[in-house]
């Protein structure tokens, strides 16, 4: 049983818009040219939500979705100083770790997933070097 605490049960939950918004953001990453390398890496200091290459950039890309209510303020505004902090944090600790050459160039994006109360996609806007 999920718990959802909208007033409509037709809404998707917080959950399962994060998951979607996830899975939108790496077919748009796919589409552009991009290979998902990792999706939702995960080390002691938190979770990458995805990591894509190009063969000419390794971007680390955080998701964010919220719905268009404006309640909680846009997806953008959600990636504060402390979120781009862990993000870079967590960047490292992947890169140690997949034995990074330190040839390719990294890049950090956003990809902001927006959608509608009844949870249809309003908008995805991918932010390119967005920190």
């Amino acid at each position: 049983m999920t718990l959802d605490n909208s007033s409509s049960s037709n809404r998707p939950s917080r959950r399962e818009l994060g998951a979607r918004g996830e899975q939108l953001a790496a077919d748009h990453m796919e589409r552009v040219g991009y290979r998902i390398v990792a999706r939702n890496w995960r080390c002691r200091s938190g979770e990458l939500d995805l990591v894509a290459d190009n063969g000419e950039v390794l971007a680390f890309v955080e998701v964010r979705s919220r719905t268009n209510t404006g309640t909680f303020g846009t997806p953008q505004e959600s990636v504060d100083a402390r979120k781009i902090r862990q993000v870079r944090e967590i960047a490292q600790v992947y890169l140690h770790q997949s034995k990074w050459d330190g040839n390719t160039p990294i890049r950090f994006d956003v990809i902001c997933a927006t959608f509608s109360r009844d949870g249809s996609l309003a908008s995805l806007d991918h932010i390119e070097n967005a920190f």
